[in-house]
Order: C-alpha cells, then structure tokens, then sequence
C-alpha cells in the first residue's frame, strides 16, 4: 500500500515544487563548480607536491580526488534520505546544507596550503552530506497526487542540469584567479540555500514506519541496502541501475580529460562544452513528460538508454571536432532516461518511504561513481578512450538486465 503524501494543507504543492528548486539550482551549482578544474589542475599544473604526490602519476592523483568526494555521498546517501523520513525533509536539509558549506571551506584551505592528503579528506568530508538531492527528489515524490509525479521530477532535474550548467561556467572562469576561489564560490553560494530552507521551505516530511524504534536504528533498518533484501524487484532495480551508473558515471568523470587530451580545451573550454551538454539536458527535461511518457515508463527508459550507450560507444572512437558535439548530443537521452526511471520508482516502491527510495537511488550512483574513478582512473593510464568504450559496455550490459526487469514487473 502506498505512503500518502505528507503535503501541509497550508503550502500550495505549487510553491514548494519552486522553492525545492531554487535550493537545487544553488546547491547544485556549488556541487558542480569543481569538475571542469580538477583535470586542469592535475594535468595542465605545475609539476608540485600536490599534483605529484608520492611520486604519483598525476592522472592517477586525479582518478584518487575524483572518487573521493562520491565515496563520501555513497555513505551519506544511503542514509540521508531514511533519516528525511524519521526526522523530516527541512530539519535534514537543514544539517547537510551547513556541512557542506564547512566542506567547502575546508577544500579552498587544502589547495591554498597544496596540501593533497587534506584535499582527498575535505572532498571525502564535503560528500558525506552532498547525499541530499534524494531528500530534493523524495519532497517532490511527496507532492503526488496534488502535482503529476513525472512532470515534477523533469522539472527538478531541469533545474538541477541548470545549476550543472551554472556551476562548471563560474568554475571553469575563476580558476584563473586561483585555485582555492572555486570552492570559496561554491561555499557562499550556500548561503542562500539555508535562508531558502529557513524562510520559504515548509516540513513536507513526517515519521514513517518503526515509531518505536530510535533513530539510529531507524537509520540503520531502513538504509538503502536493507531495502533490496526485503523487495526482489527493487534488488533487480538495483543491478541494473549500478551497470548503467558505471557507463554514466565514465562519461561524466572522463569527458573533462578527454577534453583536455584530444580537442586542447582548457578550463574555459571544458566549461563551455560543459553548459552546452548541461543546456541540452535542461531542454530535454522540460519537454518530459508531455509525451506520454508516464505511459509504461521502463520500456521509454530501456529506448533511451541505449541511445545514450551507443553514442557513448562512438565517442570513444570519433575525433576531436564531432566528438565535442557528440558530448553535448549524449545530454538528450540521458536527460529523458533521468526523469521517468526515478518517476517509476516513485510509484512502484513508494511503500518503503520515499527518502529510502530516492537514497537507494543516489547510493548506486555514488557506487559507480567511486568504482569508475577508481578503475577508470587506472584505464586512463593506457588511454582515455579505454575508459568511455568500457562505459558503453556497461550501459550495454544493463539493458540485458533492464529487458529482465521489464518481464519481472510485469510478472
């Protein structure tokens, strides 16, 4: 049986879908802010103590920093969302939106002292409470049936590709004025989150389930990888989302370097591509669901997946010039793919709690987002190209695994 929506009567659904997003644009935008940098500052830097460390190679350096800061959000993750639905959506935002501010300042101290231990920790630290976009998505799955679930989430993802397109832009032109500036940017531009969660935001959550219980074992039942041994088909779910992850996560964490490497960009070219991908999933998501999406989902998510895996394939094999088009192509099928997979999971898992739903969501993305930094780092070694046509591999696999899905839920 599904959780009724836990909407005050007092708040228009309307109201609280903007204010969510407007937290979303500017926390994301902080979030993104650092991804066109880090392959500048490893790659392009002067050879020192921190883009050498140890005598590193410093791509590995690289792979190391970038899967730091998603091991953080992949702990956090899987249990910020169980925690939004014992204690409540604003109290929760409330406390990860100030950590991550304090993350952010800390990240800005490491680069000024190039301090690469201290860096790899403050973006391990930063990600432990960067985990709350499934407390974002769980407000917008509360919000059903006042608003059309489908349609909420496009326009949350919207405005999230948004702050993608924001973040990288004044990233990738304040670098110039010094590392650390970046990072002291994103951590100002959290301010204005806690005075949107203070003056306009309302409690959209209320305990769910295990009133009894304390918190922490709350937290610790209901954390994301307790719900795949209660519930086959989201444990299905979840094998299929990890492979597509990985090949998402690979184009995501590589494309910078792949800028960097085979068409020459620097920090301001790398976020210009960036806005462009970022503007076509914008557009993607604002066209979603007016096109009967909504109407047997998976089989619309499977179309798109593989869309987006195939151009993921011939990106690692295109040149410089069609391959830059091609990075901001792949935002169209992703985009699509983004908004009715977690609209679906909504629905169908809504009996779980939706912060647990959208947690579990978030931790498998984190999960892939660790392993391909990791791994794809070490890929890199031989060439970037290796990394992105292993992606596609992945996508690829997981279409296997979602055709299964598809019999499985229609069983």
């Amino acid at each position: 049986m599904s959780v009724p929506a836990v909407v005050p009567a007092v708040a228009h659904p309307r109201l609280i879908l903007l204010t969510v997003c407007l937290l979303a644009l500017m926390s994301t935008a902080g979030v993104a802010m650092p991804y066109p940098i880090l392959a500048p500052i490893f790659v392009h830097g002067v050879a020192d103590g921190f883009n050498h460390f140890a005598g590193l190679p410093a791509k590995l350096l690289l792979g190391v920093a970038l899967a730091a800061n998603p091991l953080g959000i992949l702990l956090g993750s899987s249990v910020i969302g169980t925690l939004s639905d014992r204690l409540g959506r604003r109290r929760v935002l409330l406390g990860t939106v100030s950590l991550t501010l304090a993350g952010y300042l800390l990240t800005a101290w490491a680069l000024d002292l190039r301090c690469y231990p201290l860096f790899v920790l403050a973006r391990f630290l930063t990600g432990l409470t960067e985990g709350n976009v499934a407390v974002a998505r769980a407000i917008v799955a509360d919000l059903h049936p006042q608003l059309e679930r489908t349609r909420s989430f496009a326009i949350l993802n919207a405005v999230l590709y948004l702050g993608w397109l924001v973040g990288p832009m004044i990233g990738g032109f304040t670098l110039p004025f010094g590392e650390p500036v970046p990072f002291l940017i994103g951590a100002f531009s959290l301010l204005p989150c806690l005075a949107i969660l203070l003056w306009l935001l309302p409690e959209t959550g209320a305990p769910h389930g295990l009133q009894g219980a304390s918190l922490w074992q709350t937290a610790w039942r209901q954390q994301a990888f307790s719900l795949l041994r209660r519930d086959a088909l989201l444990a299905g779910l979840f094998w299929m989302q990890l492979l597509f992850a990985l090949g998402v996560n690979a184009f995501y964490e590589f494309y910078p370097l792949w800028l960097v490497e085979y068409a020459g960009k620097d920090s301001h070219g790398i976020a210009w591509v960036t806005a462009g991908l970022c503007l076509m999933m914008v557009l993607a998501s604002t066209m979603t669901g007016r096109g009967g999406l909504h109407r047997d989902p998976l089989r619309h998510a499977r179309h798109y997946a593989l869309l987006f895996s195939a151009g993921l394939l011939l990106l690692s094999m295109l040149p410089a010039a069609p391959g830059v088009w091609l990075v901001v192509l792949l935002g169209l099928p992703l985009a699509i793919y983004n908004a009715v997979l977690p609209s679906w999971c909504a629905e169908r898992f809504a009996h779980h709690g939706q912060g647990s739903v959208m947690g579990l969501l978030s931790t498998v993305f984190c999960i892939s987002n660790v392993l391909v930094a990791v791994f794809g780092g070490l890929l890199t070694l031989l060439d970037t190209r290796f990394t992105l046509a292993l992606g596609a591999l992945m996508c690829l696999l997981a279409m296997v695994r979602l055709n299964r899905l598809i019999r499985q839920a229609a069983a």
